[in-house]
């Protein structure tokens, strides 16, 4: 029987070490990153700086959804109609939308339609690379300087998975975004053509609750993929660096994104974090102590083992002194896991306490007095 107990045992913590295995990957830099909270759940040199190729156009289409009419006509300039393929092959002195621009960037990559959409909006390249560094400094950017709107190898261009998967949130969360991004075929038109657009992405119809984002590749980059993925009410967003070269790299680059992913929907889920009431002294009031408890409760993505290490830090005002009135507010709870702050929710009160009246504060100094002469 102890022998039949040490098996089960054996198998169970062995079943444990492969659902929490790390995720195995090819590629040089990556992450597991929760699009909500901005916390890494996993990570592979994730603030290392590289080359990221065409992933760069995540930036370059938020930029240009923010700050421009779509339905402005660009004129395509003889430098966009000379980018490098992937292109659309844009005739100069082309008329086109920037929406039909955005489609053919997001959709197939075209180097082209990144030139005109940044020379639509800016008037140069070199203006709109300006405008991509300041977004990417108000998204909290760690380490990354834009010099290309198509991500081609050029200069100081780079950036880390960190700071992609902190794009690639932040673009998710607008609408006309995905909307483009989640097209996956569609006609565009010119003043001189009709353009055939379809998505390259496979991951959206390769894996359950895939929402974007973009693929990439330069020589300098190797194969990349931005990913995000939607299940219920937890996204996720999966960053690969330089998962190879050639085909080999192309196919690392899907079964990289499909393992981090796994790895995510595996072993976290979303967590309703409350904490228990607890109580505060009061002065001056017909109690002494008062009820407070959480205004609300925080919702985080963590494995089980780390919500049972969820831990509260509560400050709670000094010199609480009656009339309290129920629901008021008497300090915050900063709410960690580990070093990681989840989030911050008041402290409120759960009843309310009456101030002492004058004939209520003598008697209950009389009481004292009797007490220290007795």
């Amino acid at each position: 029987m102890i022998k039949k107990l040490g098996f089960i045992l054996f198998f169970v913590f062995l079943f444990q070490i492969v659902i929490f295995a790390s995720p195995n990957v090819k590629a040089s830099s990556a992450i597991l990153f929760d699009s909500e909270s901005g916390r890494v759940l996993w990570g592979k040199n994730q603030f290392e700086p590289m080359a990221m190729a065409s992933t760069t156009k995540i930036m370059t289409a938020i930029v240009a959804i923010e700050n421009c009419d779509l339905k402005k006509e660009v004129t395509v300039s003889k430098r966009a109609s000379l980018a490098p393929p992937v292109k659309m092959k844009l005739k100069e002195g082309e008329k086109i939308t920037l929406e039909a621009l955005l489609y053919a960037l997001m959709l197939q990559s075209s180097n082209d339609a990144a030139v005109a959409i940044a020379e639509g909006v800016a008037g140069s390249v070199e203006s709109f690379a300006e405008m991509m560094n300041q977004k990417a400094k108000e998204i909290g950017c760690l380490d990354t300087v834009f010099v290309t709107p198509n991500g081609l190898d050029k200069g100081d261009h780079h950036s880390t998975a960190y700071d992609l998967a902190l794009i690639g949130s932040y673009a998710i969360k607008n609408e006309k975004f995905i909307e483009i991004t989640n097209t996956r075929q569609i006609n565009v038109k010119s003043d001189k053509t009709t353009y055939s657009i379809t998505n390259k992405n496979r991951l959206l119809d390769s894996y359950k609750g895939a929402i974007g984002i973009k693929t990439g590749f330069t020589g300098k980059a190797g194969h990349c993929f931005v990913g995000a993925v939607k299940r219920g009410d937890m996204t996720l967003i999966s960053v690969v660096l330089a998962s190879g070269w050639g085909s080999q790299g192309k196919n690392n680059k899907w079964t990289d994104t499909k393992e981090i992913l796994d790895f995510g929907f595996d072993n976290y889920e979303k967590y309703d974090i409350i904490g228990k009431d607890i109580s505060a002294k009061v002065e001056k009031g017909k109690k002494d102590f008062i009820k407070v408890k959480y205004e609300n409760s925080v919702s985080a993505v963590l494995t089980k083992a780390e919500f049972e290490r969820v831990q509260f830090f509560n400050e709670i005002k000094k010199d609480i002194k009656a009339p309290i009135s129920k629901g008021e507010i008497l300090g915050h709870s900063l709410i960690y896991i580990d070093d990681f702050c989840i989030g911050k929710v008041n402290l409120i009160s759960c009843e309310d306490i009456e101030r002492l009246g004058l004939f209520e504060n003598f008697e209950n100094l009389f009481l004292e007095w009797i007490k220290i002469i007795c």
